[in-house]
């Protein structure tokens, strides 16, 4: 994922380097991995995903919808039903994008972690989210 701010990707052993977007008003910064088309993710949508979601530190995958017995994630967007870096990062997403997501703990769970999913305390997390649907 990021990497000092910025999105590293390996292609053919050649490095692309994607600059992050900052989020007015807050620390979390994402990159679009892959753009999408037509409208966009608003407050008080309901907004249906893939995500996956890594700790930054240890490079451990805590959650994926992709996974065996999992599915998309249903929410609504931009009314804390989920962390703020997440909230925050999905807004203005469009319909088919993929979005490279970096949440420093303070704007995800914090000085607690959430140990119950293998997140340490102080953890930054990095999403892959990618949007399914828009309602």
């Amino acid at each position: 994922f990021f990497s000092d701010g910025v999105n590293d990707r390996k292609k053919d052993s050649r490095t692309i380097t994607m600059a992050s977007t900052s989020i007015p008003g807050y620390a979390t910064t994402y990159s679009i991995a892959s753009p999408g088309s037509g409208p966009a993710v608003t407050a008080k949508n309901t907004v249906t995903v893939h995500a996956k979601g890594v700790v930054e530190q240890t490079g451990k995958k805590f959650w994926s919808t992709k996974d065996a017995g999992q599915q998309p994630f249903t929410y609504q967007a931009g009314v804390g039903q989920v962390i703020t870096g997440w909230d925050q990062g999905v807004l203005g997403m469009q319909l088919g994008e993929v979005r490279n997501i970096r949440i420093p703990a303070h704007e995800g769970y914090g000085a607690g972690g959430f140990p119950a999913w293998g997140i340490p305390a102080g953890a930054t997390l990095m999403f892959e989210i990618e949007v399914l649907k828009i309602q």
